[in-house]
């Protein structure tokens, strides 16, 4: 999809993981304290980007305080928060953090720290209950996740920021420009990801840009999804947005239910109920229908190719690069083996739309 923005860069990508001073956990505390008037104890979290602690206060509550990698640019982070506040307001009931403000009324902080780095901290609600990775899946819980991607979409809908047009390497719009990172992959798993790259390229890549755009969450995988503890069939939270921005609409259901692909004798089947319910709130146009599967096995096709280059150039951080990875292959073999024009037929009869 031509567009005006720079190129990816290979070589130094925008990817956040730029080395920087790790925040010790007693830091995390005093900022609580200091800032919010919050005392807690603080416990680190994963993050690919982020340094992410999870706040326990003395009343119980919990908290999330987010301090930005210093290379991400500005207004990407300020994106991300807007996205938030707008989202509560659009639709109040949507599982996603809320934004707390600091004792000086401000919902970003820019603080520097001892290495002269100039990072913004947040304050944001804890989302409790159990990563969807973690937990069996259902019809039921797959049916809440399409409704709750297709209410985040819709509330993102008239969203405006001059952030939203950042680029970013995991855009499936931009999957084409990967091509350089594909020697990262075990050899003799390239030629698959090559013939995938290649229907991308003359299939969907041509279609895209006729498609609804829109600011989308960009990464609904099972790591991102919380679902409540007592009750297994529902969705209670939706986290991570640092991967938000303007794209494709259907990109976002794709990523969505590329992650529910299962390994049975109908693996398309439990996609396919994600995608009607969404379907049945945010209703999708013959254009997303036509380009949705292979869209999905574009999204695995990034997952092992960025992840593949990612361990290799930050070992350090190699578990949670990984943490996708062999269930990103099973997937996408088993979308290898089905025929395409029978997926789209099977998703299009999933959601009473043939």
């Amino acid at each position: 999809m031509p567009d005006s923005s720079p190129a990816i860069d290979v070589e130094h990508p925008i990817d956040g993981l730029r080395a920087a001073t790790t925040i010790p956990e007693a830091l995390a505390q005093e900022l609580a304290a200091e800032h919010y008037g919050l005392p807690v104890a603080a416990h680190r979290l994963d993050s690919e980007r982020d340094q992410n602690f999870r706040l326990r206060a003395l009343d119980g509550r919990e908290y999330v305080l987010k301090i930005a990698n210093p290379t991400e640019d500005r207004p990407v982070t300020n994106l991300q928060t807007q996205a938030l506040l707008h989202l509560a307001a659009a639709d109040p009931g949507l599982p996603i953090p809320r934004v707390f403000p600091a004792l000086n009324g401000m919902q970003e902080l820019d603080i520097t720290f001892d290495d002269g780095s100039t990072r913004v901290v947040r304050l944001l609600s804890f989302m409790a209950g159990t990563p969807m990775h973690a937990v069996e899946g259902s019809t039921r819980l797959r049916r809440d996740l399409g409704q709750c991607a297709a209410r985040l979409a819709r509330g993102l809908r008239d969203f405006n920021h001059p952030g939203a047009n950042h680029k970013l390497l995991w855009d499936l719009q931009h999957a084409a420009e990967l091509r350089p990172l594909i020697d990262a992959v075990a050899f003799d798993r390239r030629d698959l990801v090559k013939q995938f790259l290649d229907r991308f390229e003359t299939r969907v890549l041509p279609a895209l840009a006729s498609l609804p755009q829109q600011p989308v969450h960009n990464d609904l995988n099972p790591h991102n999804i919380v679902v409540d503890r007592g009750l297994n069939e529902r969705i209670s939270g939706i986290i991570d947005f640092g991967d938000l921005a303007s794209t494709a609409r259907v990109n976002d259901l794709a990523i969505t239910a590329a992650y529910q692909v299962a390994d049975s004798d109908d693996p398309l089947a439990p996609a396919c109920e994600v995608i009607a319910a969404y379907h049945a709130v945010t209703p999708l146009n013959a254009g997303e229908f036509d380009v949705l599967f292979d869209l999905m096995a574009t999204r695995m096709v990034m997952t092992v190719v960025i992840s593949s280059w990612r361990a290799a150039r930050y070992p350090e951080n190699r578990t949670y690069i990984l943490r996708n990875h062999q269930s990103a292959w099973a997937r996408l073999g088993r979308m290898a083996a089905l025929s395409p024009a029978e997926a789209m037929q099977q998703i299009r009869r999933a959601c009473n739309s043939e």
